[in-house]
This record gives structure tokens, C-alpha cells and sequence, in this order.
């Protein structure tokens, strides 16, 4: 077992796959670890709907194809403004990370649109999580944040079981579609999506480490 430095440390977003399944058993014992993050005065608000085989299979169709005919984005957890400034350095610091490491040239329409669709695609991962909260705690600020702890503890203890994962919401951006193939109720909001399987070694944007910004940068020590 990696030690949790390990396991923060070495983890990695993962976006290409091997085609192999992951048995229900293991994503069972990575969401009861993950389910241990802390939440608001314990409303702990996160579910979970894991999709895999046929019906990912109609999730990745239906997204592309409706990205492909121009239909809007229908995303229910709202997305803001633009990135600007600094922040969206960093998206663009990442994305040339990526477009290197893959071999995308700048001016290669065709292979920038066909990695914009491998995000709708989940990435052709085995398996999708897709993350959810009850429509009455839409409005909370406290429901997506402990809605992004479960996430991150659910990627580092994917990690930790040898598998790869990514957040993403081009998965969920055509949330009719993912309500339909996904059997998802009214009831809830969707929130996020994360792609997870057994990586492939020889997919090299896996290889990619982002680049972070240092502790003098994020933190302020006040009476030390």
C-alpha cells in the first residue's frame, strides 16, 4: 500500500485507459473511502451513479453527436465567467502541457476538436462516476464544496488501488443525455464526472504533471 505522500504526490490526472474492466467490488471500497470526507455538520450530500459497458457506450454517442450538431451546453452546475488573468494562464499553461506531450500542433484543427471529444467521451474510460446532490440543497455553497472534498478523496483513493481517474464536466455538459442512459432522478443535480480505470502506460499525456503554484504564492502565516 503507498503511504499517503505516495499516493498525493505521485497521482496524476489520467486521460488515456487500458480496456479493462474494474470490478464493481473495487469502485465499491474506493467510494467507502472516499465517503469518509468531511462535510458540512455532517449533511454529507455527495451520491453516486456509476456507469459503465452499454449504456457509457449511449452517454459518449449522445454527447458527441450533440456537440458535433451544435446543440448549447446544458451543464446544471453553473460554470461562472471566463477564466482570466492568472487563472486562465494556468488553463492555458496545462493545455500546452497536454497539446505537447500528445503531439497537437497549434494550427491542427482536426486533432484539437478530436481531444475536445475524448472529453465528451470520458476519455473512453471503462468506468464514469457521476456525482451528484439533492435538488433542496441547491443554493448551499457548503453542498458543492464537500460535493469537490468526496471528489478529490475519491481520485487520490483510486490512485491508491492502482487505478486513474480524471474530473471532468464535458462528460455531463448534455445532462439530458446522462439523465437518460444514466437513469439519474429529478431529484438531483448534477454535479461532476470522473473518467476511472487502469491507466495506459504508453498514453502520453498521462504522463503530464501540472504545474502548481508554490506555498509562498497560496499562503499567508499570520502570528507565527
Amino acid at each position: 500500500m503507498m503511504t499517503y505522500d505516495e499516493v498525493v504526490l505521485g497521482r496524476r490526472s489520467i486521460r488515456g485507459f487500458l480496456n479493462k474492466p474494474v470490478p464493481m467490488e473495487l469502485i465499491r471500497e474506493i467510494l467507502a473511502l472516499a465517503m469518509r470526507s468531511p462535510s458540512s455538520m455532517n449533511t454529507q450530500p455527495w451520491n453516486f451513479t456509476v456507469v459503465t459497458g452499454e449504456p457509457l457506450d449511449r452517454i459518449r454517442a449522445g454527447n458527441t453527436e450533440r456537440n458535433l450538431a451544435g446543440i448549447p451546453h446544458s451543464r446544471e452546475f453553473r460554470t461562472g465567467e471566463a477564466f482570466a488573468g492568472v487563472h486562465r494562464e494556468r488553463q492555458i499553461g496545462v493545455a500546452k502541457q497536454l497539446f505537447a506531450a500528445m503531439g497537437i500542433a497549434r494550427d491542427d484543427a482536426p486533432a484539437r476538436q478530436d481531444w475536445v471529444l475524448r472529453g465528451f467521451r470520458q476519455f473512453d474510460a471503462p468506468v464514469c462516476v457521476i456525482i451528484t446532490y439533492d435538488k433542496v440543497l441547491a443554493g448551499s455553497d457548503d453542498t458543492p464544496f464537500d460535493c469537490g472534498a468526496v471528489s478529490t478523496a475519491l481520485v487520490n483513493a483510486a490512485w491508491s488501488r492502482g487505478l486513474g481517474a480524471v474530473i471532468n464536466s464535458q462528460g455531463i455538459m448534455q445532462s439530458p443525455v446522462v439523465r437518460e442512459h444514466a437513469g439519474i432522478a429529478d431529484d438531483q443535480v448534477i454535479m461532476k464526472a470522473i473518467a476511472l480505470g487502469w491507466p495506459d502506460e504508453t498514453f502520453p499525456a498521462n504522463a503530464v504533471v501540472s504545474e502548481r503554484k508554490s506555498v509562498d504564492e497560496a499562503a499567508r502565516f499570520v502570528g507565527f
